[in-house]
């Protein structure tokens, strides 16, 4: 399995999570635990985790290779648009040390 994670900055983590967590659980399993400020998202292909933190949501991607650009970009273009007053940015970093993809808003 592959592994890619992102580390995005903004002062509402658990806000964006649960949203994240609530939209792609429509086409997904999805499951948010607002005390423990955790979730997880089991795509088809693979698996994503959410972490509110104080300043920061962590994402983690767990797939094949072949799906992370997929499921990277699923993660972080939803996330940017809930974000899009806030301009969050999300950059993957993946376990081999490669950079994965970006999202940000259209104005970027």
């Amino acid at each position: 399995m592959a592994r890619s994670e992102a580390r995005v900055l903004t002062d509402r983590p658990h806000r964006y999570a649960k949203q994240l967590a609530a939209h792609l659980g429509r086409r997904a399993e999805s499951a948010w635990d607002e005390e423990k400020g955790e979730g997880r998202i089991t795509f088809p292909q693979g698996t994503g985790t959410l972490t509110a933190t104080e300043g920061a949501l962590l994402l983690t991607l767990e797939t094949d290779a072949e799906h992370l650009d997929r499921l990277e970009d699923v993660m972080g273009r939803h996330l940017v648009r809930f974000g899009t007053r806030d301009e969050l940015v999300v950059e993957w970093r993946r376990d081999t040390g490669e950079t994965g993809s970006v999202q940000r808003g259209e104005s970027d």
